[in-house]
């Protein structure tokens, strides 16, 4: 109560109603404290660690397939010896650079299946399982290559060609020529193709609900009021 003049007046604010402008008294009924940013479904770092884990390995072991693969559809380069000496049948023949184009196709190819895969079945994964398709898609290239190598032709020409005998065409090994970027293909496919998806198809943060109906989000006060006006 304020006194003024002897006389007593009302308070501008009755004492079992809060002040509306007060910033700091409690929300309404009606609105609520915005969620955690988190979800109960995203996994802990214990357990995208397992998953990432299992990526690697599984990325990893699908290598074997991409360097039989590698193998069976790569063009074979012929040479054939006249004695003394191994030549290039065809010296004009695009067969080497053939190797090397049929592993960067099929390791891309390999990319999208192997991303599309991780996306599908974690698609709240977080770091480490990217670093785990990356880490396994690195590790898959080079097992793919080295597959396509012990499994193919031999490395040893002079004894190819003496048992094959002059003028036999016999078939070169196989050979990746530029093994630094046809192994750096399957990540990079697969990397980007994941992020991708997990921009158009990821799950969304929820957006925090500041206010319920009728509340603006500053000052706690009323919608289309300032706070401290009248």
């Amino acid at each position: 109560m304020a006194w003024h003049d002897g006389t007593v007046t009302a308070p501008l604010t009755p004492p079992h109603q809060p002040n509306p402008h007060d910033p700091w008294q409690a929300p309404p009924s009606g609105s609520h404290l915005a969620p955690a940013s988190g979800s109960p479904d995203d996994p802990d770092t214990a357990t995208e660690l397992r998953q990432a884990a299992v990526i690697v390995v599984l990325v990893a072991l699908a290598g074997i397939a991409l360097g039989l693969l590698w193998l069976w559809l790569a063009p074979r380069v012929p040479l054939v010896s006249d004695g003394t000496a191994v030549f290039l049948k065809n010296s004009e023949g695009e067969e080497a650079i053939g190797a090397d184009g049929t592993f960067v196709l099929l390791a891309a190819a390999f990319g999208v299946l192997s991303a599309a895969l991780v996306f599908w079945r974690l698609r709240r994964g977080g770091v480490f399982v990217v670093v785990g398709l990356a880490l396994g898609a690195v590790l898959g290239s080079l097992l793919a290559w080295r597959v396509g190598v012990w499994l193919g032709p031999s490395s040893d020409v002079v004894a190819r060609a003496r048992e094959a005998g002059k003028g036999v065409v016999f078939d070169a090994p196989l050979e990746l020529h530029a093994v630094v970027v046809a192994v750096m293909v399957w990540p990079f496919v697969a990397l980007a193709l994941h992020l991708l998806l997990t921009a158009a198809f990821g799950p969304r943060e929820v957006e925090p609900e500041w206010a319920g109906a009728g509340w603006s989000s500053y000052g706690g006060g009323p919608e289309g009021s300032a706070p401290g006006s009248a």
